[in-house]
């Protein structure tokens, strides 16, 4: 449906000194809002959605969230109806990003933490009192946003030593990990300040839903946790953007380039490497930011 993807060389010097050849999926630029690997674990939904006749879709999120976002507009495009479920309090004025998903029709409900903790009570209940309903879980979550995720690479070429990318639920690094070759190497940045890095829902999560055990998931370049940020990080991203013309988002992807410019810095990557950094959009999390903290 969206087929505005690029790959773009990096220029940097030092990666080029230490023969380290360094590309990037412009995933970003598929669409404004459903953008980066949103559309693509949101896709099989969809069609699924569509063959069975239902009216809308359901799912959960954040006040922040980029799924929640990109399912609204997504939904609108084909006249879906569209609900998200949001954790926490409603906050006026509201977000950007709750206001994109209103203009885009989607129904706001908001629940406590509490009851959030508890999607599977809230989902049945609301599957039981509104009829036609199909329900995508949180980011995505699900078989079929793997399945669609592992079609990422084909919009990539070939002879890559490294993928990486940026890691939340996991859904989309399992579906790169299932669509890699046993020659690669799969490298998750993880986007969460996670304490137990030997057993972790992530982790299982990998475990239970990928066929290669060819990936690597790294804990150290997360900036204090889930959309937590730094001056340092906000400075690199806006220097990577002077470099490059690429912009990256605080939550994800900002965090994944940082960490593997610090990674090539250190020889983490054998010469000769081919190192292929999957963009997965959400750029309009920057709008969170007070004006001009970012360049672009």
């Amino acid at each position: 449906m969206y087929k505005n993807i690029a790959t773009q060389s990096l220029r940097k010097p030092l990666h080029r000194t230490m023969d380290i050849n360094v590309e990037v999926l412009r995933l970003d630029l598929i669409h404004p809002i459903i953008s980066g690997n949103k559309w693509f674990k949101l896709k099989y939904h969809i069609q699924s959605a569509l063959r069975e006749n239902k009216k809308g879709i359901v799912t959960f999120g954040g006040a922040y969230s980029n799924h929640l976002a990109a399912t609204a507009v997504a939904c609108s495009e084909i006249n879906l109806s569209s609900v998200g479920i949001i954790r926490g309090e409603q906050i006026f004025p509201e977000n950007y990003s709750i206001s994109l998903m209103r203009q885009a029709g989607m129904q706001i409900i908001y629940v406590s933490r509490d009851q959030y903790k508890n999607k599977n009570g809230l989902i049945n209940d609301f599957l039981a009192s509104n009829t036609g309903y199909y329900y995508v879980p949180e980011g995505g979550q699900s078989a079929e946003g793997i399945k669609g995720a592992g079609e990422i690479l084909l919009n990539a070429g070939e002879g890559y030593t490294h993928i990486i990318c940026s890691a939340g639920t996991g859904t989309t690094l399992a579906g790169l990990i299932n669509a890699s070759s046993d020659t690669q190497k799969v490298i998750g940045i993880s986007a969460l300040k996670i304490p137990d890095i030997d057993s972790n829902e992530l982790t299982i999560f990998l475990k239970s839903n990928t066929s290669n055990n060819n990936f690597t998931i790294l804990y150290d370049y997360h900036f204090g946790g889930y959309a937590k940020k730094t001056e340092e990080l906000i400075a690199f991203m806006n220097l990577f953007y002077a470099e490059e013309n690429i912009p990256t988002d605080f939550v994800y992807t900002g965090k994944m380039v940082f960490a593997v410019y610090d990674l090539i810095k250190k020889n983490y990557f054998p010469p000769a490497s081919k190192l292929l950094l999957i963009h997965t959009g959400g750029l309009i999390g920057n709008r969170s930011l007070p004006a001009g903290t970012l360049v672009f």
